[in-house]
C-alpha cells in the first residue's frame, strides 16, 4: 500500500490560458483542489514554496484553510526553505495549522532551491553567522525550531506576568503534539538524507537530486532512500520513518490528455547544471494506463517510497488536476497499490 497525494507549485499567470491568473485565483483552488483531492480518496495535499515568485509562498494561512475544509487528508509542504524563515514564530503558526487540521499536518523542509532573487533570505532579516553558509544557516534555524516543537520550556517567566503562568519555564503556544515526528527533510544528496536520518526527520525526495552517479535517476533516489533507511537504523530511532518521492505522471485516457502531456511520452532523465554543480532530473511519466503501470512498477525509488506525490499541472484549473490524480489512482489499484 502507498500513500498517493498531489504537489503543486502554485503557478499563476496573468494570461488569458491560464486557469490561476492572479494569488487568490491559486490560493483559492488550492483549497478546492484538496477537497476534491480527498473526495477521490487521495491521501496528501502538498504545497510548494517560493518567495518572490507569482507561486505560493506563505504556506501556513493555506494549510490551515486546506485543514478546516477537509477531514481525512494529509496536508504538508514540499518544501518551506529555512533560509527565510523565524524558527519560534514557525513553531507557532506550524502548531496552530496541525491543531486546527485535527493532527495532520505533514511538513516538509529543506534548505530550499535556486532562489528568485540574490540571498533573498537577508531581506527577510536572515544573515549567515560569520563563517557560515546559507545551507549551515538554514540547518541552524532547522535545529531551533525541532527543539522548539519538543514542548519543552526554555523561557524565563516574567514574576509579576499579566496572567497566571504554569511552573517552570515557558515553552511556545500552542503546542501540537506529536508534530515533531511529522516533519520531513527535502534531501537533494545521498548525504543530507543521512543527516536528515541523524535528526530524526521523515524523508522527502524530489525529481532532482543534485548529484550524477551515471546511473538512472530512480536507481540514483532508491540508493539514497536506502542510505537513508541505514542512518536511521544506525541513528538508533525507535520508530519507523516515512519516505516520499515526487514524480510528473500523467495518465493519456482522453484526447485532452494527449493534446496536454502526449509528447512526454519521450521524456528521459536529464543532467544539468545547479547553482554550478552537475545535477539530475527524474523523467516524466505520460502512458496509456497499461503501460504507465508498467513503467511505474520498474521504478526502484517509487517501489522504495511509501508515499508518491504527483505534481500537477496548477495552471490546468481544478477539474483537469482532479483527472489527472484520479487517472494515477487507477493505475495505482491495477499495481496493489490501493
Amino acid at each position: 500500500m502507498k500513500r498517493i497525494g498531489f504537489l503543486s507549485f502554485g503557478h499563476w499567470t496573468p494570461h488569458p490560458q491560464s486557469a490561476t491568473r492572479s494569488a487568490s485565483d491559486v490560493l483559492l483552488q488550492s483549497i478546492d483542489l484538496a477537497v476534491a483531492a480527498e473526495e477521490l480518496g487521495a491521501d496528501g495535499a502538498y504545497y510548494r514554496v517560493h518567495h518572490f515568485a507569482r507561486q505560493l509562498a506563505s504556506p501556513f494561512p493555506l494549510l490551515a484553510a486546506v485543514g478546516a475544509r477537509t477531514q481525512r487528508i494529509e496536508i504538508g509542504t514540499g518544501v518551506i526553505d529555512m533560509r527565510y524563515e523565524n524558527p519560534l514564530y514557525m513553531t507557532e503558526d506550524a502548531s496552530a495549522a496541525d491543531l486546527i487540521s485535527g493532527g495532520r499536518l505533514q511538513l516538509g523542509i529543506s534548505r530550499g532551491s535556486p532562489e528568485q532573487v540574490v540571498e533573498g533570505y537577508r531581506y527577510f532579516g536572515h544573515d549567515p553567522a560569520e563563517g557560515e553558509t546559507d545551507a549551515d544557516m538554514a540547518r541552524r534555524h532547522t535545529a531551533r525550531f525541532l527543539e522548539a516543537l519538543s514542548g519543552e520550556g526554555f523561557a524565563e517567566p516574567n514574576p509579576r506576568p499579566m496572567f497566571p503562568n504554569p511552573p517552570g519555564l515557558l515553552r511556545l503556544e500552542p503546542h501540537s503534539e506529536g508534530l515533531r515526528e511529522r516533519i520531513w527533510w527535502g534531501a537533494g544528496t545521498r548525504g543530507t538524507a543521512e543527516w536528515a536520518a541523524e535528526q530524526g526527520m521523515n524523508l522527502m525526495s524530489s525529481t532532482l537530486l543534485t548529484e550524477d552517479t551515471g546511473v538512472p535517476f530512480h536507481q540514483l533516489q532508491a540508493e539514497q532512500i536506502q542510505r537513508y533507511r541505514d542512518a536511521w537504523t544506525a541513528a538508533g530511532h525507535t520508530r519507523e520513518p516515512r519516505v516520499s518521492v515526487s514524480r510528473s505522471v500523467f495518465p493519456l485516457r482522453t484526447d485532452q490528455d494527449h493534446a496536454y502531456f502526449g509528447l512526454e511520452r519521450r521524456s528521459t532523465d536529464q543532467v544539468g547544471i545547479i547553482d554550478g554543480a552537475r545535477a539530475t532530473f527524474g523523467k516524466t511519466y505520460a502512458a496509456e494506463p497499461e503501460e504507465l503501470a508498467r513503467q511505474l512498477a520498474a521504478d526502484e525509488a517509487v517501489a522504495a517510497a511509501d508515499t508518491l506525490l504527483l505534481t500537477v499541472p496548477n495552471q490546468l484549473g481544478v477539474d483537469y488536476c482532479a483527472h489527472v490524480i484520479e487517472g494515477v489512482l487507477e493505475v495505482a489499484a491495477e499495481l496493489g497499490w490501493r
